[in-house]
């Protein structure tokens, strides 16, 4: 995983922190400081990050405008 992936990850989840129960936001408080530290995630790390954001952040499909302004 790129650093870049790894940081947007983490942003997103940033974002829904207030939505996350106690264990997870003390795991994603971790992944935090690793990240600050400029630290590589290891494997299980990469999996822990990808679990919490498919669990806590919600992917919208983009609307089609051009629907919505034809006649």
């Amino acid at each position: 995983m790129k650093s870049s992936e790894q940081k947007k990850l983490l942003d997103d989840l940033n974002k829904v922190i207030s939505k996350m129960n106690r264990t997870d936001q003390d795991a994603f408080k971790l992944l935090q400081k690793r990240d600050k530290d400029e630290e590589e995630f290891d494997t299980l790390s990469i999996a822990r990050l990808k679990e919490l954001h498919t669990r806590y952040v919600i992917s919208k499909p983009k609307a089609d405008f051009n629907a919505l302004f034809k006649k």
